[in-house]
This record gives C-alpha cells, sequence and structure tokens, in this order.
C-alpha cells in the first residue's frame, strides 16, 4: 500500500499538503465528535443517577405509610423495589464515573495532543513553503536584472562594431547619402527594474519598499529643525521617533537591530543626519534625520517646502536665518555647493577609472554572480522543504493511524465502562462491541490513499538559466541533450559513472539478494540530496566521492538525477501513444507490440535513446548475473517506471495507470530486439551521410498529419492482431539457474578476474549495512503497542 510520503506531492508543493492537512484536521473534528458522544453519556448517566437516588429522600418525607408497619409483606416489596433502584443510581454513578476514568479524561488529553502534533507540523511545513516560495520570487527578480544586463551589454558590443569600422570596408567607401536635416527629440530610455533593497536583516522589493515608506510618513511625526548658521530644515523626524517606529512595526526585537534598520534607510538614501557631522543613525530624541526628496517622489507623498521671504517655494530642504533676500540666495547657493561635494568623495568609489562600458559589464558579472547565488540558496531551501515534507508525513502517517486505533480502543473501552457493572444492558454492549470490530485502521488509511492522493515525488528543480546557455556549473535539473553535449558525450558523464561505479562495486556485496536489493531500498532523502549536492557542479563525478557513500545511496542519487529532468527520460509527449499501445494490445503478441515502441522510440531524441539504453544494458545485465525472478523484475519496473515515463500532468487518472510499468518490463525483457534496431537505423542514417535523419523530438510538420495518424492507426491495429499478453505474475524469460560463484565474472570489473572476485565477496563482511530484503515477523514477536500510545516523533525511527 502506497503512503503518505509518496501520495500528496504537487508542482507547487502547498496543493498537496492542503489536501493532507485538510483530511487530517477532519481527523480532529472526528475525535472531538468521539470524545462528545463519550462525555454526554457520562453526564446523562451522572444524571440518571441522581435522579434515581432522589427516590429514597422523596419518599421519605412523606409521613406515615410503610413506615408504620414491620411485618408486612407488601412493606417488604416496597422496600425492595427502593432498595433496587437506589442500587442502581449508585451504578449508574459508577458507570459515569468508569466512562470519565476510562474515556474521557485519558481520551481527551490525547485528543488535544493529536491535535497539537497536526497544527504543529502544519505551521512548520507552511512557513517553509513561504520562505522558498519568496526565495523563488527573489530569483525570478534577480534573472530578469540579469538579463536586462546582458542584453545591455550585447547592445553595447553590437554599437561599437558599427563605430569602429575598417575605413576600407565596403560601408566605409559607400557614397554617403544625403542628409536632410531634422529635428529629433530625445527617447525616453527603457525604465531599468529596480533591484531588491537589503534592510536589516530582510529583501523587499521595491514595491514593499513603497508601503513601508508610505506608512512611515503617516505615522511618525514630522517637523523642522533649526540649526545655528545652516539654516532650518523641513521634513524631519527624530531618530527616537523612527526607532520607535521600527520595533512596533518593522521587526525590530531590540534597540540595537532597530538603529541598524534605521542604519540602512540612511545608507540607501531615504534619511540624512542634519546638524551633525557623519551619517550615523542612532536612538536619541536630539539627533535629527531629514527625509529625502527620493522618499516623497517614491511614496507620492507632496513634499512639505519651506517659503521665501516673496512667498516663493525654496527647493531645498531648509531656509536660511538670515534677513534678507540676498542672505537667503547666498545660503542657497552654498547649500547647493555642500551637498554637489558631499556627493563627490573619490575615497569612496571603488572604480574611479571605469569607463561606462566598463561599468555595465561589471554590472552584469554582478547581476550573474547575483541571480547564480539566490538559484543555489533556492535548491537548498527545496531541498530542505521536500526533506521535512517526507519526513513530516511519515510522522503524519503514524499519527493517523495511531489515531484510527485510538478511537478503535475508545470503543471497546466505552463499552467496558458500561458492561462491567451493568449486565442488563448487554444487548447494547453486545451492539457496541461489533460496532468497534468493524473499524478497519489500515482499510481507512488506504481509502484516504486512494481518494485524496494528490500526486508521486517528482521535484521542481529551479535551475540557473545562463543568458549564453552555458549547463557548465550544474548537473541536476538540466535538459539532458543539453547536459550530453556539454560533456560532448551521447550519454551524461553522470550517468555512465555511476552505472560504472556500480558495476565495479557489486561483486563487493555479499550474495545476489543483496546486489539485486539495492535499488529497491527507501533511501532516506536527507542522505540523496546531501551526495546530489555533490555532484551537482556539472563537472566529471570523481570515484572517491562516491566511494564515501553506500551503494543504495548511490543508486538513489541516479533515480532522484532521472526524476528532476524537465521531462521524462522517454519524453511525456509520447505518453498517450504508449497509453494507445497497452490498450490496444491486451492480447496482441510481443513481437507486433515491440515494433510499435521501437518506432515510438524513434521518434527520441539521440541523448535519451542512448541513455535509455545505457540504463537497461545495465539493468538486464544485473537481471541474468543474479538470477532474478519475475517478482524481482515487476518490484524493478514499478520502482523505474516513474524515472524512464511520466504524463505531462499528473491527474486522478494517471496515478492509477501502469503504462510505464509495463513499458519497462518491455524494455528489459526485449532489450536487445528494441535498441538494436534502433542502432541498425542509426547506422544506416550515418553511412547515407545524413541522407535520411532520424526524428529528433515530435513533428511539427502538419502537412501530412491525416496521413501519419491513419498509418499509425494501422500499425497499432496490426499488433493487436494476435498474441498473448503477460501478467505480472508471468516470468518475463526463462533464466538458468544462477552459476557456479567461482566461475561467475563479476558485473563488468574489467581487469578483475570473475573467481577472485567472488571469492571476496563471499569471505569478506559485507559493507551493505542497509537492509534490502524485507524481515516478517509473526503475530506473536510483534509488540503491542498501547490504544492510545503517542507516536515518535518526527526523525524518530519508531
Amino acid at each position: 500500500m502506497a503512503g503518505f510520503a509518496s501520495s500528496f506531492w504537487s508542482s507547487d508543493y502547498a496543493g498537496g499538503l492542503g489536501v493532507l492537512f485538510g483530511k487530517l484536521q477532519q481527523g480532529v473534528q472526528e475525535n472531538q465528535q468521539m470524545l462528545t458522544i463519550a462525555r454526554l453519556r457520562a453526564d446523562a448517566e451522572d444524571l440518571y443517577g441522581q435522579k434515581l437516588g432522589d427516590t429514597e429522600t422523596a419518599t421519605a418525607r412523606i409521613d406515615g405509610g410503610f413506615q408504620k408497619d414491620d411485618g408486612a409483606s407488601v412493606k417488604k416489596a416496597y422496600e425492595g423495589v427502593r432498595n433496587e433502584m437506589i442500587e442502581a443510581a449508585k451504578n449508574h454513578r459508577k458507570i459515569a464515573s468508569n466512562i470519565r476514568e476510562l474515556v474521557v479524561n485519558p481520551f481527551g488529553r490525547w485528543c488535544e495532543a493529536h491535535a497539537a502534533r497536526i497544527q504543529n507540523s502544519q505551521d512548520d511545513l507552511q512557513a517553509r513553503i513561504r520562505i522558498h516560495d519568496k526565495q523563488a520570487d527573489v530569483v525570478r527578480t534577480y534573472r530578469s536584472q540579469y538579463y536586462n544586463k546582458c542584453r545591455r551589454v550585447e547592445d553595447l558590443d553590437e554599437e561599437e562594431k558599427l563605430a569602429f569600422q575598417d575605413p576600407g570596408s565596403e560601408v566605409a567607401n559607400s557614397p554617403k547619402p544625403q542628409i536632410i536635416p531634422t529635428v529629433k527629440l530625445p527617447e525616453p530610455e527603457d525604465p531599468e527594474e529596480e533591484e531588491p533593497i537589503d534592510i536589516g536583516d530582510e529583501t523587499y522589493t521595491p514595491e514593499q519598499v513603497k508601503k513601508i515608506l508610505t506608512h512611515m510618513l503617516g505615522s511618525i511625526r514630522l517637523g523642522e529643525a533649526k540649526v545655528p548658521i545652516l539654516g532650518t530644515y523641513q521634513n524631519v523626524s527624530t531618530g527616537a521617533a523612527i526607532t520607535e517606529y521600527i520595533q512596533r512595526h518593522l521587526g525590530g526585537s531590540s534597540v540595537s537591530y532597530a538603529e541598524r534598520i534605521g542604519q540602512d534607510l540612511v545608507t540607501h538614501g531615504f534619511l540624512r543626519l542634519v546638524g551633525n557631522v557623519g551619517n550615523t543613525f542612532a536612538n536619541s530624541s536630539k539627533m535629527n534625520y531629514q527625509w529625502r526628496p527620493r522618499v516623497f517622489q517614491i511614496t507620492g507623498i507632496p513634499e512639505k517646502k519651506p517659503l521665501g521671504r516673496s512667498g516663493t517655494i525654496i527647493s531645498l530642504g531648509r531656509t536660511s536665518t538670515a534677513s534678507s533676500v540676498d542672505g537667503d540666495a547666498q545660503s542657497s547657493a552654498t547649500n547647493s555647493v555642500g551637498d554637489y561635494l558631499s556627493g563627490w568623495n573619490p575615497l569612496t568609489n571603488a572604480h574611479p577609472n571605469e569607463t561606462p562600458a566598463d561599468r555595465l559589464r561589471r554590472e552584469a558579472r554582478e547581476a550573474d554572480a547575483r541571480y547564480k547565488a539566490a538559484v543555489r540558496k533556492l535548491d537548498a531551501l527545496r531541498c530542505n522543504l521536500e526533506e521535512a515534507m517526507m519526513e513530516h508525513f511519515k510522522f503524519m502517517e503514524r499519527c493517523e493511524l495511531d489515531r484510527l486505533k485510538a478511537i478503535k480502543a475508545v470503543i471497546l473501552d466505552f463499552s467496558g465502562a458500561i458492561s462491567n457493572v451493568i449486565p442488563s444492558l448487554q444487548s447494547t454492549v453486545d451492539n457496541m462491541m461489533l460496532f468497534q470490530e468493524t473499524v478497519q485502521p489500515f482499510g481507512d488509511l488506504r481509502y484516504l490513499l486512494e481518494n485524496y492522493r494528490t500526486g508521486a515525488f517528482v521535484p521542481k528543480v529551479q535551475i540557473y538559466e545562463n543568458y549564453y546557455n552555458s549547463v557548465d556549473e550544474q548537473t541536476f535539473g538540466v535538459d539532458i541533450e543539453a547536459r550530453a553535449r556539454s560533456d560532448k558525450k551521447r550519454v551524461p558523464t553522470i550517468v555512465t559513472t555511476i552505472l560504472t561505479f556500480l558495476d565495479n562495486h557489486y561483486p563487493d556485496l555479499e550474495g545476489d539478494s543483496a546486489r539485486r536489493g539495492i535499488w529497491l531500498v527507501d533511501v532516506p532523502l536527507p542522505a540523496t540530496h546531501h551526495l546530489r549536492s555533490l555532484l551537482n557542479t556539472g563537472q566529471t563525478v570523481p570515484h572517491d566521492v562516491l566511494d564515501k557513500y553506500e551503494l543504495p545511496i548511490v543508486a538513489s542519487v541516479l533515480k532522484l538525477y532521472l526524476l528532476e529532468l524537465p521531462d521524462s527520460l522517454v519524453s511525456s509527449t509520447v505518453y498517450e501513444v504508449v497509453k494507445t499501445i497497452y490498450s490496444n494490445t491486451d492480447t496482441a503478441g510481443s513481437a507486433a507490440r515491440i515494433s510499435v515502441i521501437q518506432s515510438t522510440l524513434g521518434q527520441l531524441r539521440l541523448a535519451n535513446i542512448a541513455t535509455l539504453d545505457a540504463i537497461t544494458t545495465h539493468f538486464t545485465r544485473l537481471i541474468d548475473l543474479t538470477s532474478a525472478d519475475a517478482a524481482y523484475v515487476s518490484a524493478l519496473s514499478a520502482v523505474l517506471a516513474p524515472c524512464i515515463l511520466r504524463p505531462k500532468h499528473e491527474t486522478s487518472l494517471s496515478m492509477t495507470e501502469r503504462y510505464n510499468v509495463r513499458l519497462v518490463r518491455d524494455l528489459l525483457e526485449h532489450k536487445d530486439q528494441i535498441f538494436g534496431e534502433l542502432k541498425r537505423a542509426a547506422s544506416r542514417t550515418h553511412a547515407t551521410g545524413g541522407a535520411a535523419p532520424r526524428v529528433r523530438g515530435v513533428p511539427t510538420d502538419e502537412s501530412r498529419r491525416k496521413e501519419h495518424m491513419e498509418e499509425r492507426a494501422r500499425a497499432i491495429a496490426a499488433a493487436g492482431a494476435g498474441a498473448n499478453s503477460y501478467t505480472a505474475g508471468e516470468r518475463p524469460r526463462d533464466r538458468a539457474s544462477s552459476p557456479n560463484p567461482g566461475l561467475r565474472q563479476p558485473l563488468g570489473a574489467a581487469g578483475a578476474g570473475g573467481s577472485q572476485a567472488r571469492d571476496r565477496s563471499t569471505s569478506a563482511a559485507t559493507r551493505f549495512p542497509i537492509k534490502t530484503t524485507v524481515v516478517t515477523t509473526s503475530p506473536t514477536d510483534r509488540r503491542q503497542r498501547g490504544s492510545l500510545e503517542v507516536p515518535g516523533a518526527v526523525g524518530s525511527t519508531g
């Protein structure tokens, strides 16, 4: 049965989590409903017992009657009925007490802890997704800036080529056209996209900065500041007022952190210190900071400007204290020169002799580095998010299974609390026992997975997109043809290196079951991501790096590489074709079906076909040399199927389809026939000098679309003419038993004798500590967990 860890994934991560936590929160409400039933039953039993207990008091208030007779039989009957009612009252109150002690109190505490576990997991994953999405927005912004810079550099290069042409060229010697004088208006330049701004520990987009500055101008008091000799400054706020706002609205947890945010506002040109030397921000009511005109331009708020003696607006941010108009003009000129000189400081210019072209190229390099670093950070956040989701999925699955078991136990405890007191309610107890027997925790869990799963684990990688289409610095998530072209190979180097490494190390394992089992082990995702981070360099994979990891981890990295490809190895564009083949050939012969499959794979690109051939060759050799049975081939096909073929869009219908599994089984069964014909076709094409090139990808020529569709339909119909399909239980091929270990050759070990390798693998201790076989235990050996036992925390092994 599939689990949470392989059922609730989606392309945006949040969609699958929303469905899962919706069902888990529904379970929390179901717990409350069960708890409410127990609590109301306890209250009803308690109230009923109290009413029965009032019988003795009510009858005692009546004077005379049975109190005057000592030996009458009617009195004995009366006392017997009364005593039975009193005893019944005690029993009902005892039932109420038992229900509260056995059900309400312990189950209530467990429900609170279960709801807290669910909420904690939901809050943690939602916080991680918010961080991931925020970094994705930053990556998109940096990518746009990088591409804009590169385009400007290209434009500059084109202008330089046209400006410095050879005088002897044809263009230079051509007669000059007559120049007609025209009036050319200056064209507005394309506004360059503003970069994000770092304020404190956060990065804000220009739109967010605009909102913050608008709120600050509306919340912080703006006034005037008179400075001797210099004059009066407008639009001024004190450092204490700004610090108070930062602590209240911008998350300034301490005064020092708030002062750091204020210093960033000064550094980015939003504030300037007046009346003191320097440009330092401090939390002081004695230090005044003027809001620069740039802030009012960004926010659109009108700037308050002082009026001169003649009523005109003075453009500077301060007024002179002199009484004459000449004094105002002189002060204004002095201030303008002072502002200009304050902005010109050759000591702070890191590139004093830089030309505009050099500056543009430097900015392009800086934008490239910034974009590349942001992509690396996003990739690390994505890996951490997937690891956390995998751990929480497993933990939530244990929590949900324990919740169902807990409800089953609560119903049993509920019935026991009643049956132990009143045997007359045996029919009610029998019905309640029947109800609890109908609760099937594993069946309910299977129902949840079958009806609410959102998709299998297929990670979506955000790669670094170089402007010049270079992929030299990354391996995972890159298109397989681009990766192979960069490696100057038909098959990407990472694929051949890992397969060769595994071939050389198969003999080190103890027994054929261990060799086959490394592809079926459920390797923890953090271990796979750790090795992935070392291999995601775009360079050749060194063997000493792979030697540090166990073989199942190395195999898991290859599966992860295939899952992270932008498109599956067998392109998703032919998924419907493969689906049609297996839908119409349930009774078809293998020869016709394989012929259609071979022609379908012929549409793929060369890198895809070569990589698929290399992978299939590796597994067919492993199956043959280890004498694998049909059950292993079926299990291996199910594991490899998502890596080989995936639909373009996952749907509820495609999640139940097994066409990719059947395709993998056919590839393993008929590998030589399929790829042999493809290789012969490629050789004929090469021999004819490329006269009949093989089709790469899906053809775009629609002129003969109808003829092509009819031809394919006839081929599929011919394939369905008649033979027998195989089922999952059949053995795909007759294989001999495992050959003599002393005579068998190692799998792909070059230059080593077979007997020596086998002797070493059987005599030495195994270096394969990860369990590769499923160990079953009898029901008597399995540890019984309590009905309300809390499952292990996230990351535990239990």
